[in-house]
Parts: structure tokens; sequence; C-alpha cells
């Protein structure tokens, strides 16, 4: 957990930031992580048991959603692939590299850290576009407050409370405090 003045990839302010990537660059504890959501996931069988294939965001969801599909394949005994979607020059969200899905595919999309769910909205929906079905997102953690911000089921290894402001709001910029951007996503003006 960093403390400071941060722009969130969601375009708020806040005072602490969760960098997921400080965590899964240790292995073990990315492999704990995703057993984690896999025990959590274990809730709602139907998405154990259908998942063929884990689209993560590019790039802060990528070493979670390949270890989530590590996990799901071991535990299942079936096939899960782990694809990632990555912003185009545009700035578009979509499946580059070779990845492809079909409708044949039941999609778990992960993420490290949902606030908004703005990302994994738009990886839900080139998931959607290329045919495929999303049963489920899950995450390492859920920044949104308990807003229901998906209509597939979400889990997350754990809930975290941290106050965000809209910019014009953020008492940090009215202290005259500089304001870093430590997240993937260029901010979209």
């Amino acid at each position: 957990m960093l403390e400071g003045h941060f722009l969130l990839s969601s375009g708020l302010h806040s005072d602490r930031y969760l960098q997921c990537a400080l965590m899964l660059q240790h292995p073990d504890v990315a492999e704990r992580l995703a057993v984690l959501l896999y025990q959590e996931l274990g809730r709602d069988r139907d998405i154990v048991n259908r998942v063929t294939a884990v689209v993560s965001p590019a790039i802060g969801g990528i070493v979670f959603g390949q270890e989530v599909a590590r996990v799901l394949r071991t535990m299942t005994g079936r096939d899960v692939r782990a694809l990632f979607t990555e912003r185009d020059d545009a700035g578009t969200m979509v499946l580059r590299r070779g990845f492809t899905l079909s409708s044949d595919d039941a999609v778990l999309v992960v993420e490290d850290v949902v606030t908004t769910g703005k990302s994994t909205r738009e990886v839900m929906a080139v998931v959607s576009g290329a045919g495929a079905a999303v049963v489920g997102v899950g995450c390492v953690a859920d920044r949104s407050g308990g807003m229901p911000l998906f209509e597939v089921p979400f889990h997350a290894v754990t809930a975290v409370a941290i106050r965000t402001w809209q910019p014009a709001e953020c008492p940090l910029c009215a202290q005259g405090i500089p304001c870093v951007k430590p997240g993937s996503r260029k901010q979209l003006r």
C-alpha cells in the first residue's frame, strides 16, 4: 500500500494506492492469491465448472490472470487458457498476438484491482464481441466499496476501503500536493 497523492486509471484521485505488482512479483504469493480466489469462486461452482479461458487486461492483470488460469487447470483437470487484452494505438482494448475466443468459450475476467470496473467492462466487451460468454469476474482487491459493477458474479480475494475523490474535490490538490500516476493505463482525456 503506497501513500501519497495518486491519479487512478479511473480518473479519480486517492491518498493511497494498492500496487499489486509488488505482491505478484513473488510467484509463491501470486499462487496463494490465485488459490484464495479459486476458493472464493468455489462458492459459485457454475463458474469453476464452466471456465475455459481467463482473460485479463494488460498490464496489471496479466500475472494474476496467468496464475488463476494455472490454478483452475490444476484444480479442475481441464484445459484453461490465459489470455490478455491490450490497448491498440487508438486506446481501444483489443485481443492481439493471435489470441482468439469463440462461442464455445466461457470466460472469467481477472484483474488485479477493481475500483470503478472500467477496464473490466472493456475486457468484457472484447470477450463478448468475440462471441464468448463472460461467466464471472475475479480480482485480488475490490476497491469499489461494494458497488454492483457487473451483471455477472464478482469475486475478490479481499475488499479494500480507500478514499477517492473527483479531481475538482480532491483535498490533496487543494493543498498543492503533486499527483502521480503509478498505474499502467494512460489517462484518456
